[in-house]
């Protein structure tokens, strides 16, 4: 049998928290994306990048399910956390991919799943307790374990080829972090990042152990690529000198807590400004859609290594 390769990379996008991209590649098919071989995304982790699971949790409180979130969003308020687009979409929409559904979604099966699916829950993050002041939510193993027993099985069933097969054409893109810090005002980055690792290492047994070529194929290779903020130095940088006018205020009515409000998200029905492309957050924590498509465009074709190093996501869609 002719030795395949499996490749795994990590991107950490230039916000304030932890974002990675994983892509597997070993001779995909899909390649009619402008050469890209990404047929699209498996997304896990916290508000960043939930695109509505949260819409299906009872008891939680981390939603965005109403206005003013999505008022720039073609259908609405959507789960997003954010007036329109999310980082997520804008890569899709880089990728020509269609918008990835979200996985508690009841219609998210059957040939909905061909191009990816988001696992990603508001108020999760990198510890299995992270959030949990805030009600509900997924977390980041419960998230893997959908993706391994329920998603998997579907998607070799729609698709009639193995997992092995399969999974090379998708990026897998993690997105989490902030919430260990925002909750866990006392946790040490070297326990955060220990767990992440052990997710990490997780998630990549999942795709090794079903993806390593038969026989005496050649050896697992990994190089890693990230973007230049990272947490600890200066997030949003790029886009505070950008937008430069509102950079620490939210752009919808934030309610305080000696007035009954989480002191993050927006108030519901509340007021949103109008010139949202100003605004570097769009509530008391998550960027605006202007701020998102900046990080997903540096992501995608960025050629500065300050920014994107090895490579950029478009060079990474070709493997």
């Amino acid at each position: 049998m002719a030795s395949q390769i499996i490749s795994s990379r990590l991107l950490l996008l230039a916000l304030p928290v932890l974002a990675c991209v994983f892509p597997c590649s070993c001779h995909a098919r899909a390649t009619d994306n402008n050469g890209a071989r990404i047929r699209g995304m498996f997304v896990f982790g916290s508000s960043l990048v939930d695109n509505g699971n949260n819409n299906f949790l009872k008891n939680s409180i981390a939603k965005a399910d109403f206005l003013p979130y999505g008022i720039d969003f073609p259908s609405g308020p959507s789960g997003r956390f954010t007036n329109g687009k999310n980082v997520i979409d804008l890569l899709c929409d880089q990728l020509k991919l269609p918008l990835v559904p979200a996985f508690s979604h009841p219609s998210t099966q059957g040939r909905k799943i061909i191009h990816g699916v988001n696992y990603a829950s508001g108020a999760s993050g990198i510890l299995d307790d992270t959030g949990s002041r805030a009600g509900n939510a997924i977390s980041l193993n419960q998230q893997l374990r959908n993706f391994e027993e329920v998603t998997l099985p579907d998607l070799e069933a729609q698709m009639g080829f193995r997992r092995r097969e399969l999974l090379p054409e998708f990026l897998f893109v993690v997105g989490t972090g902030g919430n260990d810090y925002s909750f866990n005002y006392f946790l040490r980055q070297s326990t955060a990042n220990a767990s992440l690792e052990v997710f990490t290492a997780n998630l990549t047994k999942i795709l090794s152990g079903r993806l390593q070529p038969d026989g005496d194929g050649q050896p697992t290779r990994t190089p890693w690529m990230h973007s230049s903020v990272e947490q600890g130095s200066s997030p949003l940088q790029c886009s505070l000198e950008v937008l430069g006018r509102y950079t620490t205020s939210s752009c919808c009515e934030v309610m305080a807590l000696n007035r009954g409000g989480n002191g993050v998200l927006c108030k519901k029905e509340g007021k949103a400004c109008e010139d949202r492309n100003s605004h570097v957050f769009f509530d008391g924590l998550h960027p605006t859609e202007a701020v998102n498509i900046q990080i997903a465009t540096k992501a995608y074709n960025s050629n500065l290594t300050s920014e994107v190093y090895p490579i950029n996501v478009k060079q990474l869609s070709m493997f």
